[in-house]
């Protein structure tokens, strides 16, 4: 080969090379369509900045993940004939999400029950749908409108005070919907959308970073046996009333959590929102789904964080910076017999550093009784681990089935007994609550969904009613007289009404 084939093979070789080169950065650097995008979010965006060669495209937006959740986030109306808590009582929820606020003087029951709005995520394709449980905790009738404006009328699954979490069913098939994503593998500085129905502005979509993980802001107070779970998602997406119950979601449309609360003194955006992340409400829709109730699996211990503060309440020094203190193992429960004592740190669980209270009670709720779990713990300078297996509130392993409640029917009135939370904050023995009424003659004399019955009157006296059953018996012998019916709303609002026979 003479030097003037050899220089001209070299020259050919550079300019193809080079020609390569700027072909492929121009398509690395041209902006993505939803099905390319698709592609490179199997993984989410924030683990591609993992590569220090990575650099973020110019013109990155999130049209496609926007598009692809947008269908699936509803807005949820939930017909309310009563607050849940004490009139008296300041309730945030209501503050921040929309509900109504509790009114200073009697109300007029024959008038139309208060409307409160919420959002919700459909989660499967035959309708099953995740909210908050303070979207529609003390709702007689749950209304759902998609994006496309179609309207249904929700069944209540279940719900899950604990960790502020609802199942709810519409009927019908094909819908839109989104699928879990993994928030423990979000990360700090990721990109999230939140989309929702603040202000009943339907499918408002609003980005943001995740600001912190495993948040505790103490809202959730004075539920079920204090096991409120609070590990939340911290994301800087503008969040207001009637976002509650919505979708947080990645760059790849996947739901990472489900907003629930903002950090505000004025009940609007003031910069910060949390969210109950998906590894936790996956859990729970499941056992809502499957069981009717949650499945919590309890470690037994009473614990605290490890910081500088209860360092100097003890009298003691740390090993570590970070973890969480045991200050006393319950008798018959899992931590005592895995050999917990006061006085451990742990500061992992299944190999997972534990490092706040949070993250500890968010681990163990994800597990169900009779789960076993290897907790890392320190103890007088060695770092000792036991296997505990997690026992119910009860202190055993047996999946506890929640039964739904029997409704009976009469000429197009649908009753069911008073739940016995209801009975204790009424003080009352007992009575028949009207789930549903589509008789024309009880709606027009006053009668309400979510309405107790405790007495009637008839010809024959006045007779006490302690369940829906006695009340069907009663409607079946009096047939054709005009009765009184006695009671009150859940709210302690007493009423009566009459009806007369057709």
């Amino acid at each position: 080969m003479s030097k003037k084939q050899f220089f001209l093979g070299v020259l050919v070789a550079a300019l193809v090379g080079g020609f390569v080169a700027v072909a492929g950065v121009s398509f690395l650097m041209r902006p993505q369509n939803a099905s390319t995008f698709d592609e490179k979010q199997k993984s989410s965006f924030v683990n591609l900045l993992g590569d220090k060669n990575f650099t973020v495209p110019d013109g990155i937006n999130f049209i496609a993940s926007a598009q692809l959740v947008t269908p699936a986030v509803v807005h949820v109306k939930s017909q309310v004939s009563f607050s849940p808590r004490s009139r008296s009582q300041r309730d945030p929820f209501q503050e921040f999400f929309g509900f109504p606020q509790p009114e200073s003087g009697p109300r007029d029951p024959r008038q139309e029950m208060p409307m409160s709005s919420g959002s919700g995520v459909i989660i499967s394709p035959d309708g099953y749908i995740v909210t908050n449980n303070h979207v529609i905790e003390g709702a007689t009738r749950v209304d759902i409108s998609l994006d496309n404006n179609k309207r249904y009328e929700a069944t209540v699954v279940g719900t899950d005070p604990t960790t502020d979490l609802a199942l709810l069913k519409i009927e019908g098939e094909n819908f839109p919907f989104i699928k879990f994503g993994d928030s423990d593998q979000t990360q700090i500085g990721e990109w999230v959308l939140a989309v929702g129905n603040p202000f009943d502005l339907n499918s408002t979509v609003t980005a943001g970073i995740i600001s912190a993980k495993a948040r505790n802001i103490g809202i959730l107070q004075g539920v079920e046996n204090n096991l409120q779970i609070e590990s939340f998602l911290q994301t800087d997406a503008v969040v207001n009333p009637g976002n509650s119950g919505g979708a947080l979601v990645n760059l790849a449309g996947e739901l990472i959590g489900i907003n629930t609360a903002i950090a505000s003194s004025t009940g609007t955006f003031n910069g910060y929102s949390f969210a109950v992340p998906s590894s936790l409400v996956k859990k729970v829709m499941d056992d809502l789904l499957n069981h009717g109730a949650v499945q919590r699996g309890l470690l037994g211990v009473q614990i605290q964080d490890v910081s500088p503060e209860l360092a100097d309440y003890l009298g003691k020094k740390f090993p570590v910076e970070q973890g969480v203190y045991v200050g006393g193992v319950n008798d018959n429960s899992a931590g005592k017999e895995a050999g917990l004592k006061e006085g451990d740190i742990i500061i992992a669980l299944d190999g997972k550093p534990v490092n706040t209270v949070a993250n500890l009670q968010e681990f163990v709720a994800r597990k169900r009784p009779g789960d076993q779990v290897e907790v890392s713990y320190l103890r007088d300078g060695k770092t000792l681990k036991a296997t505990a297996t997690l026992k119910n509130f009860s202190g055993d392993t047996n999946i506890v089935k929640k039964e739904a409640p029997k409704v009976l029917s009469f000429e197009g009135l649908q009753l069911e007994d008073v739940k016995q939370q209801t009975k204790d904050q009424l003080k009352i023995a007992g009575g028949a609550v009207i789930k549903s009424n589509g008789n024309e003659a009880w709606r027009a004399a006053g009668a309400r969904n979510g309405f107790i019955i405790t007495s009637v009157i008839s010809d024959k006296g006045r007779k006490r009613v302690t369940s829906a059953q006695e009340m069907i018996d009663f409607l079946e012998d009096s047939k054709g007289e005009e009765i009184v019916v006695l009671g009150m709303f859940p709210d302690g609002t007493e009423y009566y009404f009459e009806i007369k026979p057709e």
